[in-house]
């Protein structure tokens, strides 16, 4: 197969997984938290001929290599809900959360509590506290949380405000591009990334989420873009070939 078939087929790769990662920003523009994605690309260098007696020397020649996913980590809108187990950080940090997999960290606040009375995220993962699982009794009311991340309720008919239940788990990264995604809007840390306590400068906003910063004018635009690419790139392939198929015909032919 020539090189320029090779090259195309490499691009038209590439393009397939940005189509991917466009259309999980896309299909996450409501989605609480989320962080949208985009694609970095590289270009492999493949080695020439290996016979060098050629004048001039062959070009390298250039593939496209999808080389990884950059995670857009700006913070999205904050949006009122008015419930008071919602809230939003303001800042770069995560709440943390108990998978069976580990602590996990997420940018979803759209907390509930479930039938045992244990703060969880909204797909029912519990939310990590500074000594575990944030737990409410049957009988606690008006839900306060602090700014930095404090739950304290109104114990029964005639109890206080001060009553503390727990602090919610906000870590930070130093290189918070390290993080990779699992889905479900959680992210995990690799082998040697350690989460620190998040910082001063980090507030929780009750009441309120965080929308996805998914912009989806401009994640439409790239799709038409990449399907304009593909159905190009695709086209001067076939041509290619159809040439290839043209000139085996005629070489072919013995003369009468």
């Amino acid at each position: 197969m020539e090189n320029a078939l090779l090259v195309g087929l490499s691009r038209l790769v590439a393009l397939e997984r940005q189509f991917d990662v466009v259309a999980n920003n896309i299909a996450n523009l409501n989605t609480t938290g989320f962080k949208s994605s985009s694609s970095i690309f590289q270009e492999f260098l493949g080695s020439g001929a290996q016979e060098n007696a050629f004048a001039p020397n062959d070009a390298g020649v250039r593939f496209v290599l999808d080389r990884a996913s950059l995670l857009d980590l700006r913070q999205g809108p904050v949006q009122q809900t008015g419930n008071p187990l919602d809230i939003a950080i303001d800042g770069d940090a995560f709440i943390a959360v108990q998978t069976a997999a580990g602590e996990r960290y997420t940018r979803s606040g759209a907390l509930k509590i479930n039938s045992a009375g244990v703060i969880v995220t909204a797909d029912g993962t519990p939310v990590a506290g500074d000594n575990g699982p944030i737990t409410l009794q049957a009988a606690d009311r008006n839900i306060s949380i602090s700014t930095d991340g404090r739950i304290s309720v109104v114990e029964g008919a005639t109890g206080s405000v001060d009553t503390q239940r727990g602090k919610l788990k906000l870590v930070s990264f130093a290189q918070p591009q390290q993080l990779t995604s699992e889905g479900a809007n959680l992210f995990a840390a690799p082998a040697g990334v350690t989460p620190q306590a998040a910082g001063a400068n980090v507030r929780v906003i009750q009441g309120a989420t965080e929308g996805s910063n998914v912009n989806g004018v401009l994640e439409m635009s790239r799709m038409i873009e990449i399907n304009r690419t593909y159905s190009m790139i695709a086209g001067l392939l076939q041509t290619q070939n159809d040439l290839h198929n043209t000139s085996i015909d005629k070489l072919a032919e013995v003369p009468s």
